[in-house]
């Protein structure tokens, strides 16, 4: 199955036979959500919906959503390339019920298209529910025919789904797929334990409490139900492969890599260079195209270490100049269908990415020599750890990533002084707050008054940066 197909048989399957509202994907930069960098999970745009704060556009929706996880909990990053199928960008299908089907429609639609519309074995499938739930336990007894030996209970931890500290909560079940060798036997046992031949398909979030402030959990006058079923995934499963990279919606750019590289792509170790460039090519298409560009900071700081961690496994592989923009076109053609918003923006991606490119390798290339020039020292004095003041002065002076010389660093099998980096750091950060101060004529230092909302008791205020660009406002002194 193509991953076009795949994307349409699921939405397909939810519009047609389960009138459900086809809805698009959000941007990966959240929409009125200061509390993410980048879309994580496809319940995002439907938080306000959760909370109360808003009506949904239907009480069934289904959609593909982009998602970015390089930061927070739902951090991936270091080990995208390691193995098949972590990513910094995927796809999630998602299925939505907001106060309309629950539990028992969630579950028999899910095994459904699972097993009879794709044809999934039930002989390699297992169901996780939360320790407590007996009412999800029960339905997949009823549904699936499952055995209770591929029922498993688990605890908050892997089944107990929470927006956050306070706010809407519930159980959730998991299924499960083994994708090993059935002579190998199963193990029931290695369900949620990190065994790579055990891979979560999909999670079926049953949103049914609120926990409030004190940490008390109040039942919601109206249940939902909130679905995650991971794209590259499934892709990949269906299509009976070993690994997400494997599949066509990265062969594309991976060939594409193969050719431009001379080097042919590798399974295992040797093919991490590639799997870490065709992944990172599409987070950094998708991220500019919803209007993130590489920066210092925030999102614009993500993506910058993104880029470079690309550029850096290219040279593993003998691309020692500006590649990666050269590989849009080729992301455009697998997946621009599915997102026209990529053929739109492919110049100002194309542009954007070769800018950064070639502003970094000339970073590189005087930073390389410094620490090359770092490790044989710390070799000749039989140190492991490069000294935090030469880490900072190599990022402070000649703007080399702390995060590329640890990289390096672990490579030559040494470590940095974390510590005295941090302090070195801060020092700067002092100093450049120090030189700033606002000055009078007299060039004495201005008294710098922060105003917090109430700080006044007749004019409160009130910030609206992460609406607004800009704002009338009133001097309050």
């Amino acid at each position: 199955m193509k991953s076009q197909e795949l994307r349409r048989s699921f939405i397909d399957f939810f519009v047609k036979q389960h009138q459900h509202t086809e809805v698009p994907s959000s941007p990966v930069v959240p929409l009125n959500d200061p509390s993410l960098l980048f879309t994580n999970a496809g319940m995002n745009q439907f938080k306000p919906v959760f909370l109360d704060q808003a009506e949904p556009v239907s009480p069934r929706v289904v959609n593909s959503q982009k998602c970015i996880r390089v930061s927070g909990k739902h951090n991936d990053l270091e080990e995208v390339g390691k193995d098949d199928y972590h990513h910094t960008f995927f796809e999630m299908l998602g299925n939505w019920s907001f106060g309309d089907y629950y539990k028992a429609e969630a579950i028999e639609w899910a095994w459904d298209l699972l097993t009879r519309e794709w044809g999934l074995s039930k002989d390699r499938l297992f169901a996780t529910v939360y320790h407590e739930d007996d009412e999800s336990y029960k339905l997949w007894k009823q549904i699936s025919g499952l055995p209770s030996s591929r029922i498993l209970r688990f605890g908050e931890k892997d089944n107990f789904w929470e927006m956050g500290n306070t706010g809407p909560c519930g159980p959730c079940s998991e299924i499960h797929y083994y994708r090993g060798s059935m002579n190998e036997g199963i193990d029931a046992g290695l369900v949620n334990a990190g065994d790579s031949r055990y891979i979560e398909l999909w999670n079926l979030v049953f949103i049914q409490y609120f926990r409030d402030e004190e940490g008390i959990i109040h039942t919601l006058s109206k249940k939902h139900v909130d679905t995650g079923a991971g794209f590259e995934r499934l892709l990949c499963t269906l299509n009976g492969l070993q690994g997400n990279y494997e599949t066509d919606i990265f062969q594309e750019i991976i060939r594409e890599i193969e050719s431009i590289s001379g080097k042919p792509y590798d399974g295992g170790p040797d093919g991490m260079p590639h799997r870490v460039i065709a992944d990172h090519l599409r987070m950094l298409s998708f991220s500019i195209t919803d209007g993130v560009f590489p920066s210092n900071e925030g999102r614009g700081y993500v993506l910058r270490r993104i880029l470079r961690r690309a550029a850096r496994y290219g040279k593993k592989i003998g691309l020692n100049g500006p590649f990666i923009h050269a590989l849009v076109p080729r992301l455009i053609r697998t997946m621009g269908d599915a997102y026209p918003e990529l053929v739109k923006h492919g110049e100002q991606i194309t542009a954007v990415i070769r800018n950064e490119e070639e502003s970094f390798l000339q970073t590189l290339d005087r930073g390389l020599a410094i620490f090359e020039d770092l490790v044989l020292k710390a070799n000749k004095k039989g140190l492991k750890t490069l000294p935090g003041k030469d880490v900072f002065k190599l990022y402070d002076t000649f703007g080399f990533p702390v995060d590329l010389t640890r990289l390096l660093a672990e490579e030559k099998g040494l470590t940095i002084d974390e510590e005295a980096f941090n302090q070195h750091m801060a020092k700067q950060k002092e100093r450049a707050r120090a030189s700033g101060q606002f000055k009078d004529v007299s060039n004495k230092p201005l008294e710098w008054k922060s105003f917090a909302p109430g700080a006044d008791q007749t004019d409160e205020t009130e910030f609206v940066g992460y609406e607004s660009l800009s704002c009338q406002a009133k001097l309050l002194k």
